[in-house]
């Protein structure tokens, strides 16, 4: 395969990364432990930890699983929104040597207790405000150990302990729970502070997490990601992002959850590898807190979701920040809106770089280049040590500047899928390509523009639409906030395509927006039903699911 990407390349980014630099993800975060001791690593409600609290904090966590006689390789469970102690329980189980098995907090018992029965986690770790989930069903799991933690544990003692009460009794956020044999998070520090951290024999080909998909295009599976995977994301993203430690300190946002793939290597792994801080959000859908929080600190490093950045340019208060230290504003999850894109280089005068990567490629596959002055409307070129091959159906290269599966080859690429080679077999070619289940076209250059999911795709009359498309020109619409576009059965055109629309403007009419789409849309692309909503359904980084609202169609 020729590479054609690489004479788009930026100046001084390399064609390959050197995996080898560190051996494990341990390796690395040690590293930055020690050279970055006394920087402040990470904020939350206005409480700072240093790289050096980190390191003696996630010591103690570490020491205490220890204790409990897990083996190596064992999985540990860490459902947590964006709070101290993720950082902490994250390096913990990392340097014990346990595999860290991510988990949304707002799962519902059964997506819970699936997937901690697929991945056989021994331990969990949960905030107090979700123990209520972990209670209906850890009797029917391996858990044996359950780590419950209160918002303020890490937060001092008198501020500490206003918090939890607010949380607990004026918030009300805590619901009943009863869960026997569970330790608190402030006792497992107590009581590894009294015990040694034995270091972990680990390498390169060693799981460092299972990452379970979103399980927006079926059953929710752990995709194995190996230390080698994770650091090699890292190292890529440093060589693209073309940026080292300095002395003025970096802060990253780390408003979408650290539990997903994106936020956490983008977020948290890049700002501990740069020796930034990391902003965390505890909860981003309260934007007028974080606007507020956006305020406090000098913003370098932005990763964020389309309806993430389209909230805050809706936000009046947000446009009054100072954007003057924004330097990277990364796009990814889901595609970013042209009309979003255009808004946010406006009002920051800094443009989204959109990416593209998913949980089996630790995540990041494709980027655009740092130096770009407006959005590209595509997700960039393969970043280094990464192949992308556009595929057909039956697996051989189209040509250039058709469209076809977006497959691809790289040392961030996983393993395979936890436990489900049959899985695994259908995903990665002979030859190690992953196929993504995405349809895109590559150009000369070698950029990528993604066209839709393939089980996203409407087929109207024999033409093909992309909702990415639809949605991408009725965004557009001053009147509209948030649209999704998916596929519903018709009589005469086989499938016919549908919207649900959030509005802006109140007064918007569906006969005005399909005046407005006759004018950009081709005739079997236009609507042919819309539906106005008070909000859409979102996976936990804010992507919409169009499965849902498909789904909700058939089982009406």
């Amino acid at each position: 395969m020729e590479k054609i990407w690489l004479k788009s390349y930026p100046e001084g980014v390399p064609a390959e990364i050197d995996v080898s630099q560190y051996r494990s993800v341990t390796h690395l975060m040690e590293e930055s432990f020690q050279k970055f001791a006394s920087r402040n690593a990470y904020v939350c409600m206005d409480k700072f930890l240093t790289y050096s609290e980190v390191d003696q904090l996630s010591k103690q966590f570490g020491a205490w699983l220890q204790s409990k006689g897990l083996k190596p390789g064992a999985r540990v469970a860490i459902m947590l929104p964006n709070v101290l102690q993720y950082p902490v329980a994250l390096a913990g189980i990392i340097r014990a040597g346990y595999v860290v098995v991510n988990v949304n907090p707002l799962y519902t018992p059964r997506e819970l207790q699936h997937q901690l029965n697929d991945s056989g986690a021994e331990a969990v770790v949960v905030l107090e405000n979700f123990a209520t989930t972990v209670e209906q069903v850890v009797a029917s799991t391996p858990v044996k150990h359950v780590i419950v933690a209160s918002m303020g544990d890490l937060l001092g003692g008198l501020k500490g302990m206003i918090v939890n009460f607010v949380v607990r009794n004026v918030k009300k956020m805590v619901p009943a729970w009863n869960i026997p044999g569970h330790v608190t998070f402030k006792q497992v520090l107590a009581e590894g502070s009294r015990l040694p951290l034995k270091s972990a024999d680990q390498k390169p080909e060693d799981i460092a997490f299972l990452q379970y998909t979103g399980g927006t295009t079926g059953v929710s599976k752990g995709a194995v990601l190996l230390h080698r995977n994770v650091v090699a994301n890292m190292l890529q993203n440093e060589a693209w992002l073309q940026m080292a430690p300095s002395d003025k300190q970096m802060v990253f946002v780390a408003a979408l959850p650290l539990y997903h793939i994106y936020s956490l290597t983008i977020s948290c792994f890049m700002g501990w590898k740069l020796g930034g801080m990391n902003m965390l959000i505890p909860n981003p859908r309260d934007i007028p807190g974080f606007v507020k929080e956006l305020a406090k600190y000098p913003v370098t490093v932005f990763p964020a979701v389309n309806t993430l950045y389209n909230a805050l340019l809706n936000n009046p208060d947000f446009s009054k920040l100072d954007f003057s230290s924004y330097k990277i504003c990364n796009g990814g999850g889901m595609a970013v809106q042209q009309s979003v894109a255009d808004r946010w280089l406006k009002v920051t005068g800094t443009p989204i770089i959109e990416g593209y990567g998913l949980s089996e490629t630790s995540p990041v596959a494709t980027a655009n280049r740092v130096d770009i002055k407006e959005f590209t409307g595509t997700i960039g070129v393969p970043i280094p040590s990464t192949e992308v091959a556009i595929l057909d159906d039956d697996g051989k290269e189209v040509p250039l500047g058709s469209a076809g599966e977006i497959a691809i080859r790289g040392p961030q690429v996983m393993a395979g899928y936890w436990n489900r080679p049959d899985e695994t077999a259908k995903s990665i070619t002979p030859d190690g390509f992953f196929k993504t289940g995405d349809v895109g076209i590559m150009d000369e250059r070698g950029f990528v523009r993604i066209v839709d999911r393939k089980k996203d795709m409407i087929l109207v009359s024999g033409f093909n639409v992309y909702p990415n498309e639809v949605e991408g020109v009725v965004a557009a619409h001053p009147g509209v906030l948030e649209v999704a576009c998916v596929g519903v059965p018709d009589a005469n055109s086989g499938e016919a395509v549908k919207l649900f629309v959030v509005r802006k403007d109140p007064n918007l009419t569906a006969e005005a927006l399909l005046e407005f789409c006759k004018h950009e849309l081709t005739a079997y692309k236009k609507p042919k039903y819309i539906e106005f909503r008070d909000e859409l359904p979102k996976t936990n980084v804010g992507k919409i699911l169009r499965r849902q609202l498909r789904d909700e169609k058939k089982a009406a």
